[in-house]
């Protein structure tokens, strides 16, 4: 469906067929209870004896998934860099097409021809001074927000990555020189006539290091926890942290990269910004030596991270063009 005049694809009273997706997907479960389980981490503060690191390192190896409160980054970058993003996603499709980016709305086939409810930006991120002439050039403060925002990002990520690292027992910095703020994607899901025949992301395991994840005050968000799919609440000025394969492999497995999706909604339109913080292209991923013994032997063979993305697809129909990215700012 292509938009006419003023009219967007997702200004319908029924979900069109090509965006039904099958019962094998299971119950939407919008409306269930918020998980409260997973866990909410103050990067501030320690909770009674538990530091963060260490809070970090119990949530990792049991749900791959946390949130991070008072974490340093101003509410006003968070807030401009959603707001920015909000008024690329309101252009006329026709202004938000070029090279060097991808963005793909409702005409995106997912699987078997099924349509995701939902609108995406993706752009590489690393160099920024290199990256930033293949981001949009509109709307105009685009790329002075959003470079800003990735700042902080970047900052909160090493921070995190350091607390995994001292957690594991590696050598202080083990992160520092192969973690790369790689990748932004953004996502807009319009509200939808009804959720539980749509999916605004298909289920899938992210192919980073960590993935840091700000959703504003909308769900959407599941997670697959002991074999049932669970919301994830909004927290105000939270960011949602998981673990990507990468991790969990260097990990040798400590670690817990964890399936997730996200749902639709009837009634609020959901915005998020997802920053991938990956390793190098030609770095090889390994389980660290520290974590290898006769006790625990290794799990994974060694392999370059872009033969990863590649043997595994790792970023779908857009695989190819986001490593051809990647590798020309490397």
């Amino acid at each position: 469906m292509k938009e006419l005049n003023d009219s967007k694809w997702y200004d319908v009273e029924f979900v069109p067929k090509d965006y039904v997706f099958s019962k094998e997907y299971g119950p939407r479960n919008l409306d269930s209870p918020v998980c409260d389980s997973i866990p909410v981490i103050d990067l501030s503060k320690a909770n009674g004896h538990i530091t963060p690191g260490e809070a970090i390192m119990s949530a990792s190896q049991d749900f791959g998934f946390f949130q991070v409160i008072n974490h340093g980054i101003p509410e006003k970058k968070v807030g401009d860099a959603m707001s920015v993003l909000k008024e690329f996603f309101d252009m006329p499709s026709k202004e938000k097409q070029t090279k060097g980016w991808i963005y793909t709305n409702s005409t995106d086939y997912a699987k078997d021809g099924v349509h995701l409810w939902r609108e995406n930006l993706k752009h590489p991120c690393h160099p920024v001074e290199d990256c930033i002439r293949l981001w949009p050039e509109n709307p105009t403060r685009y790329q002075e927000v959003i470079s800003a925002y990735l700042v902080e990002i970047q900052k909160l990520s090493l921070r995190i990555l350091g607390m995994i690292c001292e957690g594991l027992g590696l050598k202080d910095g083990y992160f520092e020189d192969m973690s790369e703020v790689q990748l932004l994607s953004s996502n807009i899901y319009p509200p939808c006539p009804d959720p539980n025949l749509t999916l605004g992301i298909l289920p899938h395991q992210d192919p980073s290091l960590i993935t840091l994840l700000y959703q504003g005050d909308s769900t959407g968000l599941q997670v697959m926890k002991d074999g049932e799919w669970v919301n994830v609440g909004a927290i105000p000025n939270a960011f949602v942290v998981n673990i990507g394969n990468q991790l969990e492999i260097i990990s040798n497995g400590r670690l817990k990269s964890i399936k997730h999706r996200v749902v639709n909604s009837t009634r609020e339109t959901r915005l998020s910004i997802a920053t991938f913080v990956n390793p190098s292209p030609d770095c090889i991923i390994e389980p660290a030596k520290v974590l290898v013994n006769e006790m625990e032997p290794s799990r994974y063979t060694p392999k370059q991270y872009k033969e990863y993305v590649q043997y595994n697809n790792a970023f779908g129909n857009h695989t190819v063009a986001i490593q051809n990215a990647l590798r020309s700012e490397n």
